[in-house]
């Protein structure tokens, strides 16, 4: 399923490292959802971490940001502890979010071709996908999702 702008977003329920379960038909505010693909590899990192930096400024243009990724909970944990992520971190070990959402697919690394995790991020807003960035380049990006928030408003 391709993720449509102007579509009112699958809802998903998924286990978060807030130690509830994140329903997303709960949310009110604008919302940025990052998928990523593993804990602990140099681009996830990097990714976390710029959004971390940036979380105050996406709050106070009242928006939420969650990381997904397939990652176990246990994994979720420790990663938001090393890196004091200050939002949660949701757990989709069965890909079925990653599925609906269209960002789990072929890839290929170093020559092999395998299924994984298309980094991509969607900002929701007002219960409609706003925006959809596939393949998503680390660096400045959650610069970019924020300039866009910010022109959007």
């Amino acid at each position: 399923m391709k993720i449509q702008i102007n579509k009112k977003p699958v809802n998903f329920k998924l286990k978060s490292t807030s130690g509830k379960v994140f329903n997303l038909s709960d949310m009110k505010n604008g919302l940025v959802i990052y998928f990523y693909p593993k804990h602990n590899t140099p681009g996830c990192t990097l990714e976390t971490k710029d959004f971390s930096n940036l979380f105050k400024k996406f709050k106070a243009l009242k928006y939420e940001v969650v990381g997904i990724s397939k990652d176990n909970m246990e994994s979720h944990l420790k990663f938001k502890k090393k890196f004091k992520v200050p939002f949660q971190l949701l757990s989709d070990e069965k890909i079925q979010v990653q599925k609906k959402y269209g960002v789990w697919g072929p890839k290929s690394f170093m020559g092999k071709k395998f299924m994984g995790t298309i980094r991509s991020t969607i900002v929701i807003n007002k219960g409609k996908i706003t925006k959809v960035w596939s393949n998503v380049r680390v660096k400045d990006h959650a610069k970019e999702v924020l300039n866009f928030i910010k022109s959007s408003k």
